[in-house]
């Protein structure tokens, strides 16, 4: 079990999911990954739990941020001095700076390639307790249009050690973090991506067994978007959930079924 006791400056720490309709997202995940959920003091925000350990969010549109979609942050250690380096390196703002009563304090904003990401500065919540094992995230990636442009975004405002995986026309890839953990990459995508699809993170969510959960999702009112297939880097599906929210499943070994 992948405990989190630190996050790394400039690296994932929390996902969330801005639903259009949060009871059904709620029970969507709660079957499929075994979650349980702890609703805020307000009711409007649900913390999603994993053997009692934190793992991701869920809650209503959030400003600008558009509803059915997963949402990665980013940790800083100053979410208004975060916002300044991202806007002078390029960005729009979608969510200025505000405090998340004594959890801690977010932004939003697009990067110069229009991928949405988020910022944590965080207080009493610290983001994950839980990766790299099921039923919690595995990996984040950014699918870029703007690859040079956005890689450079991400290493000027947030520090990213940077390792080239591939460079070449059909693969060019880097991840980000220390070179033997990394915590996720960039994916340059725009030969890929349909027409009107712009950059945009997705999520991975590890799973015992990805053929099984594509199953499990689709039973749940849920769509598989690739069946699972093989990897030098693992074994995955792309699915969607019933609001229509991206993400991917990862096996990541023995464990509970997800």
């Amino acid at each position: 079990m992948s405990v989190v006791t630190s996050h790394r400056l400039g690296e994932p720490c929390w996902v969330d999911y801005f639903a259009s309709d949060v009871p059904r997202a709620r029970a969507f995940y709660e079957q499929l990954f075994g979650w349980t959920a702890e609703e805020s003091s307000s009711g409007e925000y649900v913390t999603f739990r994993r053997d009692g350990r934190a793992v991701a969010g869920l809650g209503p549109r959030l400003g600008d941020v558009g509803a059915d979609a997963w949402l990665t942050y980013l940790l800083v250690d100053d979410a208004e001095q975060a916002l300044r380096g991202a806007t002078a390196a390029g960005a729009e703002v979608l969510v200025p700076a505000q405090a998340v009563g004594s959890a801690g304090t977010l932004a939003v904003v697009t990067d110069p390639g229009g991928a949405v990401i988020g910022m944590w500065d965080p207080a009493d919540h610290r983001g994950f307790d839980l990766v790299a094992d099921v039923g919690a995230a595995s990996w984040h990636e950014l699918y870029a249009r703007s690859y040079s442009a956005q890689v450079d975004f991400y290493t000027r405002v947030f520090g990213w050690r940077t390792h080239v995986l591939g460079d070449t026309a059909d693969f060019r890839y880097v991840t980000f973090g220390e070179p033997e953990s990394p915590s996720g990459g960039v994916y340059d995508a725009d030969g890929m991506l349909p027409p009107g699809v712009a950059s945009h993170w997705v999520v991975y969510f590890g799973v015992a067994d990805a053929a099984a959960a594509s199953q499990r999702v689709v039973e749940l009112g849920g769509t598989v978007v690739r069946d699972p297939w093989d990897s030098e880097f693992g074994r995955f599906a792309q699915v969607t959930d019933p609001l229509g929210g991206l993400f991917f499943l990862h096996e990541v070994g023995s464990g509970s079924a997800a």
